[in-house]
């Protein structure tokens, strides 16, 4: 006859074994995606795109955004125009429906965030705008880039309602209110341009020491304002801007062959990877429950747990929390040259490593409070069952299968937390731009790119002067 001990013992270790085998067995978001991302590193854009089409973790349900942002972003560097926008308004539309259903919360309560429907990050859904607009653009549909234009607006009326327009937070893109007033000006829209580019500057003048997640103001936006301010006849409002920048407004003649207005795309966004916090719980001297670690971090628990078990056992718990790996960029440095003639230099306009790193430390208070919620709710159910299992167990021996099933539930507490290592992970670290003149006619545009070692790498781009302003990316990965 078998006895309840050897009962016991069995049902611990089978369980232990299932658990470990599941957890274990599943790589992490990045790793399952690495085809996919060495590809784009590669520039090698056609394979990737296959690659992504082949990968069945990207492709579920809980992934689409990230599916069409991935898309929509890789379409683009093939210069598949169309096809990029037709995946960046699929992403758009699946943020506007919002993502989120009771089930989802539910997942989120009971299993881990990584589990759940991709939401995308904040600066995520402003470059969906970013790349639209472009698509616009080049397809030569200027209407529907001022459509997303507008729609920028919109975007950072959201983001300034979410945190009540908190200057310590990411409430506003000022990346994308330059984009906003680089179409509007194209378009001969002054007005609107002048409000963009004046929407830039204050977001610039609000932030600490005017650096705005890792961005100063650009030379190029502080002209910008001034002279859309100049156009419209804002006399006050120029003379204003002169004084906060101390520099003298001096109106410019437009080149025959118009302007280009160049975004340079360096290296790629950080890698989010999972971080491990083992956490005990154990009573305090009041007797009530809390989880303290190795660096003496005490998180007071209780959520009426503390007269359910006696902690006669090992008490831990796994907190799962993302980190960000910033990836050092390929350059430096880099400097324009048209017709071989004049050299410009970049300005940096977009920061999505400081972004990331900075807006995920700003939301890690929400984070771990979720995180510890789900935690007290899995081991709320690890007690009752151990409580059961005393209160059915006979001559005070325990209840072997209830006894077994609060080991399971202590097990896949501290196995099945996972942290939401999803991200965007082929958008640019950082964005450059200037702005440059062209001649009439064909326009040959070198940039010289510099690396770390002082290595340096020329692209050229050809442009066609037609009078107006025009734009122009590229991105540079390795």
């Amino acid at each position: 006859m078998v006895s309840k001990q050897t009962i016991q013992y069995s049902t611990r270790t089978s369980i232990l074994f299932v658990l470990m085998f599941f957890v274990f067995g599943c790589a992490s978001y990045h790793d399952r995606i690495t085809d996919y991302y060495q590809k784009v590193g590669d520039t090698n854009y056609e394979e990737a795109n296959k690659a992504l089409d082949k990968n069945k973790l990207i492709q579920k349900t809980r992934n689409q955004l990230l599916f069409n942002m991935e898309k929509g972003r890789v379409t683009h560097l093939m210069g598949q125009y169309k096809e990029s926008n037709d995946y960046l308004n699929k992403a758009d539309e699946l943020v506007e429906e919002g993502l989120k259903s009771t089930g989802d919360v539910a997942i989120g309560l009971f299993l881990n965030s990584m589990s759940q429907n991709y939401k995308g990050e904040e600066f995520e859904l402003f470059m969906i705008h970013y790349y639209k607009a472009l698509n616009y653009l080049y397809l030569g549909n200027s209407e529907e880039a001022i459509v997303e234009a507008r729609r920028i607006t919109l975007q950072n009326y959201a983001q300034g309602d979410k945190y009540n327009e908190k200057a310590s937070r990411y409430s506003k893109d000022a990346f994308s209110f330059i984009m906003q007033g680089l179409i509007y000006e194209q378009s001969g829209d002054y007005n609107n341009a002048f409000i963009a580019y004046r929407n830039a500057v204050e977001v610039y003048q609000g932030a600490t020491g005017g650096m705005y997640y890792g961005v100063l103001m650009p030379e190029n936006l502080k002209y910008d304002v001034m002279r859309m301010a100049y156009k419209m006849g804002f006399s006050s409002e120029l003379q204003t801007y002169e004084r906060q920048f101390k520099m003298k407004f001096k109106d410019y003649k437009p080149t025959e062959g118009g302007e280009l207005v160049l975004l340079w795309e360096n290296g790629r966004a950080p890698i989010k990877e999972q971080e491990n916090l083992l956490f005990t719980l154990v009573k305090g001297e009041d007797g009530a429950l809390v989880f303290t670690n190795a660096l003496g971090i005490m998180i007071p628990l209780d959520f009426g747990l503390a007269g359910k078990t006696t902690l006669n056992d090992v008490h831990s718990v796994n907190v799962a929390y993302p980190k960000y790996i910033v990836q050092k960029p390929p350059y430096t440095l880099a400097k324009v040259s048209v017709n071989s003639d004049k050299k410009f230099n970049f300005e940096k306009v977009e920061d999505i490593d400081a972004l990331a790193v900075m807006t995920l430390k700003e939301r890690a208070g929400k984070e771990m409070s979720q995180i510890l919620t789900r935690l007290a709710i899995k081991k709320a159910a690890e007690y009752s069952l151990k409580a059961a299992a005393k209160s059915n167990g006979s001559n005070g021996e325990n209840n072997a299968v209830l006894e077994g099933l609060g080991l399971g539930v202590q097990l896949y507490s501290l196995f099945s937390e996972k942290a939401d290592t999803r991200n965007w992970q082929t958008l640019p670290a950082t964005i450059n731009y200037v702005r440059v003149p062209l001649i009439k006619g064909k326009n040959q545009i070198t940039v010289e790119l510099e690396r770390s070692s002082g290595q340096r790498i020329e692209h050229k781009i050809e442009v066609e002067g037609n009078g107006k302003m025009q734009f122009h990316n590229f991105a540079t990965m390795k």
